[in-house]
C-alpha cells in the first residue's frame, strides 16, 4: 500500500515539475495559440465560403434582376423564345411540395419515434431503428427513378381517381383535386419528397426522445397516464427544442431537393389550383434548363433562381434558429 502510494505521490510530483517547466509551459501556450488560431481559421472560412457564394449568385442574377425588376417574383412566364421570365412558378412549386412533405413526413416521424422509443419490443427496435436511418442513405435519383415508375401509375390509376371522385367536389379544399389524373405532379413530388425526408425527421426525433430522463416517464406512468399522454405531456415539452430542430432540417432537405422532384412533379412553369397538375421547383428548373440555357438573359434567370433558394433555405433557418432560442428561453424560464 505504501509503495503503490509512493508510486503515485512520485507521479502527481513529476506532472507537477513538468507543468512548473518553462519550457513546457511555453509550449504548452504556443500550441494552446496555434490551436485557437485553427479553429478561429475555420470558422471565418465558413463565413468567407457563404459570403462568396452570396455574393457570386448574386453577381450572375443581376442582369435579371435588373431587367425584370421586382417582377421577376411576380410573373408566372417562362419562355426562353422571347426571353421573358418569371419566378413565381417555380416558387410555387417549391413552397407547395415542401409543405405537402412536411404534413405528411411529420405526424408520420412522430408515429415512428413513438413506437421506437415506447412501443417497439426489444428484439425490433434495433432492426427498425437502423432501417429508419439506411432510408435516408439511398441516392436521391433512386427515389426519383422509384416514384416515376412505381408510384407515379399507381397515384394515376388508383389514387387521384379517388381523390378526384370523393374530395374533388368538397366546398373547401375540392378546387385542390380537380383535374385529369396524369399520375405525376404536385403531389406526387410531395409524396416523394416527404418519403425522403422522413428518416431525418424520425431519426432525430427519436434521439431526442431517448434523451428524455426516465424518471419523468416513470413518474407519469405512476399517477395513471396512458403511453399517449405521457408522450404529450411529458415527453414533448421536454424534448421540444430537438422536435423543431428535426422538422428543420427535414424542411430544410425537402427545400433543395432536385433530382427526385424533377422525376415526378412534371417540369410545367405554370401555376395551377390542382395539386394534380405538373408543375416545377426552383431546383427541377435550375437542373432540367441551365445546360441548355442560351444567352446571358436565360443564364442569369435561372441563376436568380438559385439565389431565390439561397435565400429561401437562409430564410428558413434563420427562422429556426429564432424559434429554437425562444423556446429554449421558455425552458429555462419554466414557462
Amino acid at each position: 500500500m505504501a509503495i503503490r502510494y509512493g508510486a503515485e505521490n512520485s507521479r502527481s510530483e513529476t506532472h507537477a515539475v513538468a507543468i512548473i517547466n518553462p519550457r513546457h509551459a511555453a509550449k504548452q501556450l504556443i500550441y494552446e495559440r496555434a490551436f485557437r488560431a485553427a479553429t478561429l481559421t475555420a470558422a471565418i472560412l465558413v463565413l468567407l465560403i457563404l459570403g462568396g457564394v452570396a455574393v457570386s449568385l448574386l453577381l450572375g442574377a443581376w442582369p435579371a434582376l435588373n431587367h425584370f425588376g421586382f417582377s421577376f417574383l411576380t410573373r408566372e412566364i417562362w419562355n426562353p423564345v422571347t426571353d421573358e421570365f418569371g419566378a413565381l412558378a417555380p416558387i410555387y412549386g417549391t413552397v407547395v411540395t415542401s409543405a405537402i412533405a412536411m404534413l405528411l413526413a411529420v405526424p408520420a416521424g412522430f408515429g415512428i419515434a413513438l413506437f421506437l422509443t415506447e412501443l417497439c419490443p426489444p428484439l425490433l427496435k434495433r432492426p427498425i431503428g437502423v432501417a429508419v436511418e439506411l432510408l435516408a442513405a439511398v441516392p436521391s435519383i433512386i427515389f426519383g427513378i422509384w416514384g416515376l415508375f412505381v408510384l407515379a401509375p399507381v397515384v394515376q390509376r388508383q389514387v387521384q381517381p379517388w381523390l378526384i371522385e370523393h374530395v374533388g367536389h368538397a366546398p373547401i379544399v375540392g378546387h385542390l383535386f380537380k383535374g385529369p389524373p396524369f399520375g405525376i405532379g404536385i403531389l406526387t413530388a410531395g409524396v416523394v419528397l416527404a418519403i425522403m425526408v422522413l428518416p431525418f425527421i424520425a431519426a432525430t426525433m427519436r434521439d431526442v426522445f431517448d434523451t428524455v430522463p426516465p424518471m419523468l416517464k416513470e413518474s407519469g406512468y405512476g399517477l395513471g397516464a396512458t403511453t399517449w399522454e405521457v408522450m404529450w405531456n411529458v415527453v414533448v415539452p421536454h424534448s421540444r427544442v430537438g422536435i423543431v430542430g428535426g422538422i428543420m432540417l427535414g424542411l430544410g432537405r425537402a427545400l433543395g431537393e432536385t433530382m427526385a422532384v424533377t422525376f415526378v412533379i412534371g417540369n410545367a412553369h405554370r401555376i395551377s389550383s390542382s395539386l394534380l397538375a405538373p408543375g416545377t421547383t426552383i431546383s427541377s428548373a435550375i437542373a432540367n434548363e441551365f445546360t441548355e440555357a442560351v444567352g446571358d438573359l436565360y443564364t442569369s434567370s435561372l441563376i436568380a433562381l438559385g439565389l431565390l433558394l439561397f435565400l429561401i433555405t437562409f430564410s428558413v433557418i434563420a427562422a429556426a434558429q429564432a424559434m429554437l432560442r425562444r423556446l429554449q428561453r421558455r425552458g429555462l424560464s419554466g414557462i
